[in-house]
């Protein structure tokens, strides 16, 4: 049995958790900072490492409470490296290779997007492999053939927003506040007529995604550019309904084209409870999704992928750097960290 602490940053949460085997969770804390990047309705990449200074020791403390777990009992310990916000990785990492020299422990800089995919091996099921994984955050739109833990193929992704980022723009242009998925969500709940149409790019012939028309076309409408302005129910419907529909049959397309055992859905914008639902309606094959609580950024998911490579742990005091981005295998992205 291996106990690893687990810590993410890469964004605008600090979270910590404690994590058994990558599968059994014991505590997984989150201090979100939303509340804090809502007047300039984004994250301000300055505030958000600020606030995670202030706020990491005091989650890792309450992580280690809640999971009765005293630092005896830990094996190992494991960071985020990216990708993410440079100011905001450097806090988790720092921090967390303080942590694992001071207790004499093996530590594991680990890739924030494999993180989101094996939030899906935290549940009760264990998803079999190979597997398609959709990655829909609020800096990723990805879809990556999983051949095995730490083996991904890049299928498709994104060429301009990500699907969380045009959830976030939309809802400005609502004023509907930061994050947008929430207040999008419920305000298209609220939608009677539902005959709004909105456009959806399909790229024929590419396994990509594009998001920056939808959101022009949102702006237009809004502004009174295109015509009579609708209510922003149905403006919210339409918008959800165009990204939900693209999202979901695409993923089922190259599910069935790939041959493989799962889809698994992961990222902040797999809390959506419409994507939920068309997902499992449409896919060829078996739908693994987290609870929604394990879909945004949290530190369960990085201890179930960090488990899974205890086997490449790092002295702490090794040469480790952060990597913001990444347009590679993931897991890259940690392995080149350690040397």
């Amino acid at each position: 049995m291996t106990t690893l602490l687990a810590i993410e940053s890469s964004c605008d949460e600090t979270s910590a958790a404690v994590v058994v085997d990558g599968r059994r969770l014991l505590s997984n804390v989150v201090a979100s900072q939303a509340e804090l990047h809502s007047e300039s309705g984004g994250v301000v990449p300055e505030v958000a490492a600020r606030q995670h200074v202030r706020a990491l020791l005091p989650v890792v403390r309450r992580a280690l409470n809640e999971a009765e777990c005293s630092w005896d009992r830990i094996d190992a310990v494991a960071a985020t490296a990216g990708p993410g916000l440079p100011g905001a990785l450097v806090v988790g990492l720092n921090a967390a290779r303080g942590i694992a020299y001071a207790r004499g422990l093996p530590f594991i800089p680990t890739d924030h997007i494999e993180g989101h995919v094996c939030a899906n091996w935290l549940g009760v099921e264990e998803p079999p492999l190979p597997a398609l994984a959709l990655v829909v955050s609020g800096g990723h739109t990805e879809l990556l053939l999983m051949e095995d833990h730490g083996r991904f193929e890049r299928i498709g992704g994104t060429r301009d927003d990500a699907a969380g980022e045009a959830f976030d723009k939309v809802a400005r242009l609502l004023d509907l506040g930061y994050p947008g998925g929430p207040p999008i969500s419920r305000l298209a709940a609220t939608a009677t007529e539902r005959t709004l149409k909105l456009p959806r790019a399909w790229l024929r012939g590419s396994d990509d995604f594009s998001f920056s028309g939808l959101k022009t076309a949102v702006a237009r409408l809004v502004s009174g550019e295109d015509g009579p302005v609708p209510p922003p129910a149905e403006v919210a419907w339409a918008f959800e309904e165009s990204v939900v529909d693209v999202l979901s049959r695409k993923a089922a397309r190259v599910a069935e084209r790939e041959g493989v055992g799962a889809l698994l859905v992961a990222g902040g914008v797999a809390a959506n409870r419409r994507l939920r639902e068309i997902v499992q309606e449409r896919s060829p094959v078996p739908v693994f999704i987290p609870e929604p609580i394990l879909c945004t950024d949290n530190a369960a998911m990085i201890g179930a992928a960090a488990w899974r490579h205890l086997d490449e742990a790092v002295p702490p005091e090794s040469s480790l750097d952060i990597h913001p981005t990444v347009k590679r295998d993931p897991r890259a992205l940690a392995r080149a960290g350690r040397r």
